[in-house]
């Protein structure tokens, strides 16, 4: 089997806390790590019902009270950063756990790198509409921009950053870090270095969803790249391809390396899951009509979903694994067949913490990690 990772958002429960969600979290990592999973990857959210809002920080917290496990961003949101920061954040925790930290990053909060430019006229696509392939459905693509108050969403995201700030292109600030682990930065002329960062061995991996300027780099670079298929099912197939389309071999990988994302909830028996599972529909919908999610809530305050909420959130709730162990692991194994992936990262979210840390257990058991 493929290794097998974890995706955590150190989601707030209704009725609960941020507290309690990060206690929660250094909790699901100790299991993890008995568990055999390869890597624990922090998600980076802001003004949301989820407490993962600084990767960095609670990465340290989580390599403290672990020993082996590999702990990493998933992604540091480039957009509201900078090259050093990052690389001096990584850097220290590199040097406090040797050989344990990933380095993931993300596009948001970026500018796109085609502004100023004149635009190029597309050649027409067909549309794609929902289908199946090996059984791993492909919805059809999600357009939010219809949904989303922009107005608040940029005067809230707008906080991250300094007044006036204007993000480097996602490209050079890629090469800018890369250029600061490696030693061979310069401003002006003059040579930068980080301390601590710059020859720590550190190499970022990319987090995409598209076919966009995160796979084409991630490809032109070298990279490692993760495609988010529970996030974006109707285009991380497209994301993996264009990241091999353009793949070029760098002294960090000889050959691509895929990791695809999944979103599942594994109980006892399939009765049991769906239960466990009636709050997600609530939780996207949450998600997509306002800035961010709201608290997980429990399923029994759930009713079910009118029709204009499920069409908003069908796509997502068809590609959630729900099931017994067997059920849940034979749709991993078909997506890592139809994605070609060399590792899968599941995130499982729960209103329980026991629940959740159950889902993580029985998968990690049938996948045979333990």
């Amino acid at each position: 089997m493929i290794p097998l990772s974890i995706l955590d958002l150190a989601p707030i429960s209704a009725g609960s806390d941020a507290r309690t969600a990060l206690h929660n979290t250094i909790d699901l990592a100790r299991h993890a790590e008995r568990w055999g999973f390869r890597r624990y990857w922090i998600a980076e959210h802001h003004f949301v019902g989820v407490a993962s809002s600084s990767p960095a920080l609670l990465i340290g917290q989580i390599a403290a009270a672990t020993n082996t496990i590999r702990v990493g961003a998933a992604a540091v949101q480039l957009g509201y950063t900078t090259a050093v920061a990052v690389v001096e954040n990584f850097g220290m925790l590199d040097a406090f756990y040797p050989g344990r930290i990933d380095l993931g990053v993300g596009r948001s909060g970026q500018r796109r790198s085609e502004e100023g430019k004149p635009k190029k006229p597309r050649e027409p696509r067909p549309p794609r509409v929902w289908h199946e392939v090996d059984g791993v459905v492909i919805p059809t693509p999600f357009d939010l921009r219809g949904m989303l108050d922009l107005e608040q969403l940029a005067a809230t995201m707008a906080i991250l950053q300094q007044p006036e700030a204007v993000s480097p292109d996602f490209a050079e600030q890629l090469n800018d870090i890369l250029a600061l682990l490696d030693g061979t930065y310069c401003a002006g002329g003059f040579d930068v270095h980080a301390v601590p960062g710059e020859g720590c061995g550190l190499r970022p991996w990319v987090f995409g969803s598209t076919r966009g300027q995160s796979a084409r780099v991630a490809g032109a670079l070298g990279l490692p790249f993760v495609a988010s298929y529970h996030i974006t099912p109707a285009t991380a197939l497209e994301a993996i391809e264009a990241y091999r389309d353009t793949f070029v071999p760098s002294a960090a990988l000889a050959e691509p390396y895929v990791v695809v994302s999944a979103d599942i909830v594994v109980a006892d028996d399939a009765e049991r899951a769906r239960q466990l599972a009636a709050g997600y529909g609530h939780w996207v919908y949450s998600i997509r009509t306002g800035v961010g999610a709201m608290p997980y809530p429990a399923p029994e305050d759930c009713g079910p979903l009118t029709d204009e909420q499920y069409e908003l959130v069908k796509d997502r709730l068809a590609t959630r694994f729900v099931g017994n162990p067997d059920e849940v692991a034979e749709r991993l194994r078909a997506l890592q067949r139809v994605t070609g992936a060399d590792e899968l990262v599941v995130t499982s979210v729960t209103h329980s913490h026991s629940d959740r840390l159950r889902s993580h257990e029985l998968i990690a058991q049938r996948w045979g990690l333990t």
